[in-house]
């Protein structure tokens, strides 16, 4: 009798095997993917790397003839698995208006199915973060101008186009008291954001807050560095905010002007979608 159980158990185990072995369902149906998001330096632009494989790797079980790739469900791009690498890897810019610290969805859709039948719709998907530092071209830009007055009563002047990348060309003049800083064209950094709480519109842009830092010259001298911060909060600008800081870039403790964010008091700011620029 234990002889003819241990037989059977045998025989059981021997029948799972076997139909673990024989049956598809084993495997996991559906692509694999990997990407990373990374900074171009030389663009400023976020550029989304990615790599998509097949679950199987061998013919004609791994090969698909589409395997498209989505970030955040919109299509970019569309590859195919075919012996002997069953995988295809992809750089593309991310998504237009992308900022620092937001995230993008990276799928990998089967888009037919594969030869040996196995359906399509099968999909795997990855979430990579935007890095910071970098910001991508396309995202808008902030002209306008106006006053402010500072607590000390000192009344503020600006004038000023800058785009929500590092590329030229960017102008950003400031006056007050009769001293003058003006920005060169290329900024150090910038970060454009749309706050749902802000009500930009007319007209529509993908952006209401701008943060930048750059350098330039104070009343004709060199070695100055500015960091401002400019809120679009709709028509006729009433609600429109800026500050402003000012200081010698070798000796940070040498503020020639700060203004925190404070209300203008004349004047208008003003995003817009982005225009071509050098």
């Amino acid at each position: 009798m234990f002889r003819r159980n241990r037989f059977l158990s045998i025989a059981g185990i021997f029948t799972i095997v076997f139909h673990v072995v024989l049956s598809p369902m084993a495997y996991a149906h559906h692509p694999n993917i990997s990407a990373t998001a990374v900074c171009d330096v030389n663009s400023s632009t976020v550029i989304i790397n990615y790599t998509s494989t097949s679950w199987l790797t061998i013919a004609p079980e791994g090969e698909n003839s589409k395997i498209d790739i989505l970030f955040n469900n919109v299509l970019v791009a569309s590859g195919a698995y075919v012996s002997p690498t069953f995988s295809f890897s992809g750089s593309l810019p991310a998504p237009a208006g992308s900022a620092a610290g937001d995230t993008v969805v990276v799928t990998a859709f089967a888009a037919v199915p594969w030869g040996n039948g196995y359906p399509a719709g099968q999909s795997a998907s990855v979430t990579v973060t935007i890095p910071d530092g970098c910001v991508p071209q396309g995202t808008g830009r902030f002209t306008g101008g106006g006053s402010q007055i500072r607590v000390d009563g000192v009344r503020i002047t600006r004038g000023l186009t800058v785009h929500c990348d590092l590329l030229l060309s960017n102008n950003l003049e400031v006056n007050w008291n009769g001293n003058k800083f003006h920005m060169t064209e290329h900024m150090t950094t910038v970060k454009c954001s749309d706050d749902p709480n802000i009500v930009q519109f007319p007209p529509a842009a993908p952006l209401d807050t701008m943060v930048g830092i750059g350098t330039g010259r104070f009343n004709n001298v060199d070695g100055y560095t500015i960091r401002f911060t400019f809120v679009d909060a709709g028509e006729p600008g009433g609600n429109d905010k800026a500050a402003l800081l000012i200081f010698e870039t070798a000796n940070p403790a040498n503020v020639v002007l700060n203004v925190p964010l404070q209300y203008l008091d004349g004047g208008n700011l003003q995003a817009h979608y982005d225009q071509p620029h050098k």
